[in-house]
């Protein structure tokens, strides 16, 4: 029989060990004091290849990863393009159709190609990779493996040997093809195929090539040419544009422009690769600051400093107010600051936000369950983190997002649509009725601002003050804008024909149709609250509520009558909203189109050709606010909201600005850690008693079985 001294020992040791350092700390102890920023995420990226990767939630970590041409600078706004791998941001040279040069004020129409230079910064390097790895003669280690080689890796950790390179314009050219690769979803093909010379046809010819050997697992890109791409040297290369395009340098600040080498991409489409994940879509390759050392997209991932990377280093400059903020501290400072990143997928908001208050998370957002908890709105509509929150240290940085909610009519419609001056006056009415500062309120915690036509702050041509204000929807009155009365509305809509909500001459009632997914939480108090809101005007609305696929098909059709949606700006520039309502986007005719309400003003898209082709300038400003009184008095969407972003940080998380369009954040922030820990020792005291007591009851526990085994003891000793 075992001794049972000898069992409790041990036991006992555990528990003593449990009352130390780190009974509680939910992260190794190899990490303790580490220089480790913690955070977490709540959706799992579905693609981290720069071809197709295209949302929120994964330009987290390819903002890190990869290095577009161009990037933006971290502190100024609005939002400035800066070099990241070039030397500088291009100014494109413009040709006419004969090809003979012109100059840099051009009319549009004379522009028939814009041609982009670009010039690399040399000695830049990719992250250590086993793609670059080399065998002592000189070929790639790792190329055409057997099923038996691969049947121990799983990881890119697998692989013992990695090797590295210089950047070069060659792979750069090689990802601009790869947005034509047949077996790639890349969202952006459509468009840029129109943009970019020859990236159409060099996608019908990678078609037909795939077609033609469908079971071919890697297409050899540099086997097909673009008319539209020459590489000048190994670290210059030049685009030409269709016509005259200046959004085109955004596009160059954006991952689907990051280079990906030829051989990345040859290593990864090897047999037996993609069963195990281990593709580019699951383990990019950059030289920006940081890799992806660890990917469990439902449990953790982790982003490890590149050791390739040099160079940058912390800005000098910001906008009014960062100095003060000591955003500026850090100046001259070489990047990234953090050596590692740790996201742990958190699926409910409770826990997250209890492990941000135990100092376990360096930031976090504010759920509408913890809002009241940690801020406070006072009189006069002015924020700020409450008592708790200033007594940990916490602060709050807020920002309105370059985004816009809103709510879209069908101009297709027989009932809603139209662009006679009655049919204006109905979807005036709606608008006016639709009180957005209420639902601000009530359902977002007043983290928005009411949108006054398609422009988002943060973006040349809008304007606040009584110049931006919807004069359709709102009066300026004591320094500030008031929505018209719903006595207003209802006048507007009895001038549509529509008095009291029934058709002047037939008396039928006005019902309105919305087609929606319905679903997450909280949805069916807003669709009770939009009802509500119609019934002020005597309109009767009837939810359609549908999947997510059928409403988009319905879109796709134009049989929807009316309709929510929201656009996030993919660059800081006009035209990515107006293009939203400009005619030959339009969604029910046009394939891939944008304009989900079937808008069409020969006026608005005559301003819309030349506004985009211009360069900001007075000029350009003067076109945009004659578009936005247009789409004000044709109201084909109702301008529903911008939200506005809550991020808090803690004291020792520095360098933290909200940042909206650009994504390569991480390496300018910096983490006082040893604050950290004393903070968490102070936060997270241990709680030795429940350990004490279960020890003592197993010590209790135990006893019988010890007395009984000494008694048995002393008998066979007798």
């Amino acid at each position: 029989m075992p001794n049972p001294v000898k069992l409790l020992l041990p036991a006992l040791a555990v528990f003593l060990a449990a009352c130390g350092q780190v009974w509680n700390d939910p992260y190794p102890l190899a990490e303790s004091g580490a220089n480790i920023l913690y955070t977490a995420f709540t959706e799992r990226p579905k693609h981290l290849d720069p071809a197709q990767s295209y949302t929120e939630e994964e330009s987290v970590f390819t903002g890190q990863i990869y290095q577009p041409p161009l990037q933006y600078h971290y502190l100024k706004r609005p939002y400035t393009l800066e070099p990241a791998t070039v030397r500088q941001v291009p100014e494109p040279e413009l040709y006419d159709a004969a090809g003979r040069r012109l100059p840099a004020n051009a009319p549009a129409g004379l522009v028939a190609e814009s041609v982009y230079e670009l010039q690399l910064k040399p000695g830049i390097r990719y992250q250590p990779h086993p793609a670059f790895a080399l065998d002592p003669a000189g070929r790639p280690r790792y190329l055409e493996m057997s099923r038996a080689e691969l049947a121990d890796k799983y990881v890119i950790g697998d692989f013992p040997e990695t090797g590295t390179r210089e950047l070069r314009a060659e792979d750069y050219i090689y990802q601009i093809k790869r947005l034509a690769h047949p077996r790639l979803n890349v969202p952006i093909f459509g468009m840029m195929a129109e943009k970019i010379v020859g990236l159409k046809e060099l996608g019908q010819a990678l078609e037909a090539a795939h077609k033609a050997n469908p079971e071919q697992p890697w297409l050899d890109l540099d086997a097909f040419p673009l008319a539209g791409v020459q590489q000048v040297d190994d670290y210059t290369w030049r685009i030409r544009i269709k016509g005259r395009y200046p959004q085109f340098a955004y596009w160059l600040a954006m991952p689907f422009f990051a280079p990906v080498p030829r051989e990345v991409d040859r290593f990864f489409s090897q047999p037996g690769m993609s069963e195990k994940n281990l593709t580019l879509d699951w383990w990019p390759v950059g030289t920006g600051p940081y890799m992806l050392s660890e990917n469990d997209p439902n449990r953790r991932m982790v982003l490890s400093r590149n050791p390739h990377f040099q160079g940058a280093t912390y800005p000098c400059e910001g906008e009014a107010g960062d100095q003060a903020a000591g955003l500026l501290a850090d100046c001259g400072k070489p990047l990234p600051f953090i050596d590692q990143a740790v996201f742990t997928r958190e699926k409910e908001a409770i826990p997250y936000w209890n492990k941000f208050l135990q100092g376990y998370y360096d930031a976090s957002g504010i759920s509408s369950d913890s809002f009241d908890q940690a801020v406070r709105v006072d009189v006069g509509g002015d924020v700020s983190v409450s008592e708790e929150m200033q007594a940990r240290g916490i602060r709050l940085l807020t920002t309105v997002r370059s985004s816009l909610f809103y709510m879209g009519f069908n101009m297709k419609d027989p009932v809603v649509g139209g662009m006679d001056e009655a049919s204006a006056k109905l979807r005036q009415a709606l608008s006016i009725a639709l009180d957005q500062e209420e639902f601000i309120s009530v359902f977002m915690n007043g983290r928005g601002i009411p949108g006054m036509g398609p422009l988002p702050p943060g973006l040349f041509g809008f304007e606040a003050g009584e110049r931006g204000i919807n004069p359709y929807v709102y009066d300026w009155v004591d320094g500030k804008p008031r929505r018209k009365s719903v006595a207003e509305a209802k006048r507007l809509l009895a001038e549509a024909g529509w008095p009291n909500g029934r058709h002047v001459r037939t008396g039928e009632p006005l019902v309105i149709n919305l087609d929606t997914t319905v679903g997450g939480m909280g949805d069916k108090a807003r669709l009770d609250w939009l009802t509500r809101q119609f019934q002020k005007i005597d309109i009767q609305l009837v939810v359609r509520a549908t999947d997510f696929n059928r409403f988009q098909d319905k879109l796709e059709k134009g049989t929807v009558q009316l309709y929510f949606l929201g656009w996030n700006a993919d660059y800081p520039d006009p035209e990515n909203f107006f293009f939203l309502l400009h005619g030959k986007e339009g969604r029910a005719h046009h394939q891939g189109g944008q304009n989900s309400s079937n808008y069409e003003n020969p006026e608005f898209d005559r301003l819309f050709l030349q506004m985009k082709a211009m360069e900001n300038s007075p000029e350009r400003l003067e076109l945009i606010r004659r578009m936005n009184r247009i789409v004000q008095h044709d109201a084909p969407w109702i301008y529903a909201f911008h939200p506005k972003s809550y991020v808090l940080a803690h004291s020792w998380l520095k360098n933290r600005k909200p940042a909206d369009v650009s994504n390569n954040t991480l390496m300018y922030q910096r983490l006082d850690y040893q604050e950290r820990e004393q903070r968490r020792a102070e936060w997270n005291p241990p709680r030795r008693w429940p350990l004490l007591a279960m020890a003592v009851l197993l010590v209790l526990l135990c006893a019988p079985a010890l007395w009984l085994y000494r008694r048995r003891e002393r008998r066979a000793a007798l």
